[in-house]
């Protein structure tokens, strides 16, 4: 089992989409960034990248290179989904937190969600998203910018015994393989 965590922030601008979990979200601002500056999607690739031991996003795609400019995070999360399964890890969970005093994000948690849950072909019930506010304190609750954070929990394939050999039956007890003979 292996545990990584993320967190990143931006901060909000004008003339720029709000992207959040791949969704785009009405709102009078968008986050600053050489992708999309999607932060949800930022943190959960540095939790993922982080517990495989594989660096970070800045190390898989550096804001100094033009084929991430404007990118789709989900894009990227695709890209980072390739890495894992390359290394032969599972994804048990990932759990994440946007912190952001506006706008209000509960209607769209569940097509982030989604869209996570698509971008690394994993079960929605592996993903949680959630938001909350600061109360006004700090540069995300005067509305500044938007943070993220997130947990995931890996697992590495090797962790499993395969046992293919075949078994002998005993065909007197009908070859049920629970009986302390077959066990």
């Amino acid at each position: 089992m292996r545990i990584g965590t993320g967190y990143d922030v931006h901060k909000l601008v004008d003339d720029r989409d709000l992207i959040l979990g791949g969704v785009k979200i009405p709102y009078e601002k968008g986050l600053l960034g050489h992708s999309d500056a999607d932060v949800l999607l930022h943190a959960i690739m540095d939790a993922l990248l982080g517990a495989a031991a594989l660096g970070d996003i800045g190390k898989h795609f550096p804001d100094t290179e033009e084929a991430y400019r404007g990118i789709s995070s989900i894009e990227l999360l695709k890209h980072v989904r390739k890495l894992l399964e390359d290394k032969l890890y599972l994804i048990e969970n990932i759990d994440a937190t946007i912190i952001a005093q506006k706008p209000k994000l509960a209607a769209y948690l569940p097509a982030m969600v989604k869209n996570i849950a698509e971008a690394l072909g994993v079960e929605e019930e592996r993903i949680n998203v959630k938001a909350t506010t600061e109360e006004g304190l700090g540069f995300t609750g005067e509305g500044l910018g938007i943070a993220a954070n997130a947990v995931c929990l890996l697992e590495s394939i090797h962790n499993y015994e395969f046992d293919a050999t075949p078994k002998a039956v005993d065909r007197d007890c009908g070859g049920c393989g629970g009986c302390p003979k077959h066990n």
